[in-house]
């Protein structure tokens, strides 16, 4: 068999291009989760009370479970196009290394429904009256959770991506095993919020779990995708 004429990460570059090409084209791909997470994180000012004492106490929590539902959106259809017209196929075949090409696939899946978070999570802040000062923290606490999210959950779509009730089964494999980043990042963002100046803490726990996932999960999606295409 010949050797492939293009490097791994060459190859990965091209799938991270095709895939934000594609999210372009529908663009409520991208525009679904942000809007999902405003709606859901002003509603509690106006149903709660507008006291700021009260507001400032459930600030992180309901930024940081809105953040979390909000990214679990996009999860099922990270690989359910590619298998449903044969892309997946394709990659698989192609003499590349699948790990890296999925974790190309996730990375675009981060920065269509990540970042998209990380940028609107100040005006959600603004409801629940952080100052300014903590928009660092939450913003940071934002990005390294939802990449988090982003690589389990790759995951758990790679093993639910033949089911036809995917996204029940999606969230019960990775709600449970995310939690873990919803406590810490919810903790830094609670400091943040305070004005506590241990907030950097949480955000190296944060920073810690990142690692770990890059380390481990790409190549758990591809295992569990080749499961899915036999």
């Amino acid at each position: 068999m010949n050797a492939p004429m293009t490097s791994p990460w060459a190859a990965a570059g091209l799938v991270l291009r095709r895939d934000l090409a594609l999210a372009f084209r529908r663009w409520e791909q991208v525009t679904h989760p942000v809007v999902f997470f405003l709606m859901v994180a002003t509603l509690f000012p106006l149903a709660l009370s507008p006291k700021p004492s009260l507001l400032a106490d459930i600030g992180a929590g309901v930024v940081w479970v809105s953040a979390l539902l909000s990214s679990m959106l996009a999860l099922e259809s990270l690989f359910r196009a590619d298998v449903e017209d044969g892309t997946l196929e394709q990659l698989t075949l192609s003499g590349q290394p699948l790990a890296i090409l999925v974790l190309a696939k996730t990375v675009a899946h981060w920065l269509l429904s990540g970042v998209p978070l990380v940028l609107a999570s100040p005006v959600v802040a603004t409801a629940f009256g952080a100052a300014g000062t903590a928009y660092g923290v939450l913003m940071g606490s934002i990005a390294l959770g939802t990449a988090v999210l982003s690589l389990i959950g790759s995951v758990g779509a790679a093993l639910t991506v033949g089911s036809r009730r995917g996204s029940v089964l999606l969230s019960l494999l990775v709600l449970p095993l995310v939690m873990p980043v919803l406590i810490f990042g919810a903790r830094a963002t609670d400091l943040a919020l305070h004005g506590d100046p241990s907030a950097a803490g949480p955000l190296w726990l944060l920073g810690s779990m990142l690692i770990l996932a890059l380390t481990l999960t790409p190549f758990a999606t591809a295992a569990a995708l080749r499961i899915s295409l036999e």
